[in-house]
């Protein structure tokens, strides 16, 4: 997948949990229960990521969850069938589901927001959507100008009602934790990677959910055909190369090794950890790029 980072193990809690709920499953137990499963709906237990930030995602498919004093907010739900496994997780950390006051999304693929609209109902959570996600988080159908469009028009998702949009750089402040949204349309149209704030006790850790960096597309689509689609995939990589990095979380946890972070087999907090991880991408799509030009001069 993509280079591996080296970090440091999960700190003691700083945060208490709600009155009366039992503590999460410890961060060893999550690597545990998904080292022999990486299927987007296989189940996993809550884990402390940071501070007030949480794991509630499935083995295969990162969702996030964020106390603050003014509720939860929920980053990402996976794909349709994770939609109980995210709420029992919720239920798990001794939360109500009614909590989520916020959702966010990285991007507007089936497999990160196709359980969104079932968690919206669920929650009545509001949607903040990135600068660019708007119209396929609304509709539910992916963008026409998304390489892989042709891939997701078979995996249709429940419109969501979009409270707010952000710019690139926006912010969103939930209780005392500040959101910021930055656009890096590396891998669709509406990527969006969100940066925040965590603190044990006084130690504090800026978490970098790092959208997904890789250039997937349909069968037969040439990136050389469409010079929009690739200046925006460079400047993608480039924002995420610049994120305020000290943990970094991908949509895919094995693309930046997550468990095993989580189990103190590798250091948690790397603050090139986002600059490696576009970098490498970057490296992938100028092969493809080279190999497309390639194709193009070799006969028939």
């Amino acid at each position: 997948m993509f280079a591996k980072w080296a970090v440091t193990g999960i700190m003691a809690t700083a945060l208490a949990l709600p009155v009366g709920a039992q503590p999460p499953d410890k961060p060893i137990t999550i690597a545990a229960a998904c080292s022999e499963h990486d299927g987007w709906a296989d189940p996993a237990p809550p884990a402390r990521l940071y501070g007030n930030t949480w794991y509630v995602g499935t083995c295969g498919i990162t969702a996030l969850l964020v106390k603050t004093s003014a509720g939860l907010v929920l980053l990402d739900g996976g794909v349709p069938e994770a939609t109980p496994l995210v709420l029992a997780n919720i239920r798990k950390l001794g939360f109500s589901p009614r909590q989520v006051r916020w959702i966010l999304n990285s991007h507007e693929h089936y497999d990160h927001a196709g359980a969104l609209g079932a968690i919206q109902r669920a929650t009545g959570a509001r949607v903040a959507a990135g600068p660019f996600q708007r119209r396929p988080l609304a509709s539910g159908r992916p963008d026409p100008d998304d390489p892989q469009a042709a891939l997701l028009g078979g995996h249709p998702m429940q419109p969501l009602r979009i409270a707010r949009v952000l710019l690139s750089g926006g912010h969103l402040s939930v209780g005392g934790t500040t959101f910021t949204a930055t656009a890096t349309p590396a891998h669709s149209p509406g990527s969006t990677s969100w940066t925040w704030r965590a603190c044990e006790g006084a130690r504090c850790r800026t978490i970098a959910y790092a959208d997904s960096s890789s250039t997937i597309s349909a069968d037969g689509y040439r990136f050389a055909d469409h010079p929009e689609r690739v200046a925006a995939v460079r400047s993608g990589h480039a924002a995420i190369a610049t994120l305020p990095c000290e943990i970094i979380v991908t949509p895919h946890p094995d693309a930046s090794d997550l468990f095993a972070r989580m189990a103190g087999a590798e250091p948690l907090i790397n603050p090139d950890a986002c600059r490696t991880y576009a970098e490498v991408a970057m490296k992938r799509f100028a092969d493809r790029l080279a190999a497309e030009q390639q194709a193009v001069k070799e006969p028939r």
